[in-house]
This record gives C-alpha cells, sequence and structure tokens, in this order.
C-alpha cells in the first residue's frame, strides 16, 4: 500500500531561486520537483515595484513537490526556518491518486 503524498506548491521570489532548488534536494522523492515561471497576481501592493503595479502581477517562480506524508512537516519546518520573512506563499494539497502513462 502506498503512503499518503501531499503537493506542496512554493511561490517565491525569484531572487529565492537557487536557495530553494538547493533546499528541495536535500529531500530524495520519487518524483523529485518542478518549477516555472508564473506571474503572481495579489490586490495588495507590498514589496512591488512601480513597473510591478502597473502591470499588476508580479514575476515568480512556482515549485511543486509530491513529498510523502512523513516528511511533509519536516520540509514545511525546514522551509519556515530558513525562509521567514521571505515573501514566500505555499499551499499542500492530498494527491488522490498520482502516476505515469
Amino acid at each position: 500500500m502506498k503512503t499518503q503524498e501531499y503537493l506542496v506548491t512554493l511561490n517565491i521570489p525569484p531572487s529565492l531561486e537557487e536557495a530553494i532548488v538547493d533546499c528541495l534536494l536535500t529531500f530524495e522523492t520519487e518524483d523529485g520537483f518542478s518549477s516555472f515561471p508564473v506571474s503572481a497576481h495579489d490586490h495588495k501592493n507590498q514589496n512591488l515595484s512601480i513597473a510591478e503595479q502597473v502591470a499588476g502581477r508580479q514575476n515568480q517562480i512556482r515549485f511543486q513537490m509530491y513529498i510523502p506524508e512523513q516528511d511533509l512537516q519536516v520540509l514545511l519546518d525546514k522551509l519556515k526556518k530558513e525562509f521567514s520573512g521571505s515573501g514566500i506563499h505555499y499551499w499542500v494539497l492530498p494527491v488522490i491518486e498520482n502516476g505515469c502513462f
């Protein structure tokens, strides 16, 4: 029986990309992780440049990673410890099913 997995999603400032890659690489997961550029939209203008305020979006990098239940809290604790106050947004969702075709 497969252990419960969760999908962890992080939206991070581009300046933290390499540090997050290094952090996530310390977790050996079956599927690794993915990253891709995203445009973040928020009604708050905190930490936005004038250009971002005018455009109504902020460039960020999104990371997604499947992680087993037993490693989830360890990952979240590590991220909170190493990146507290950095503006990273995250969410965690239970995975109903995943696989390869």
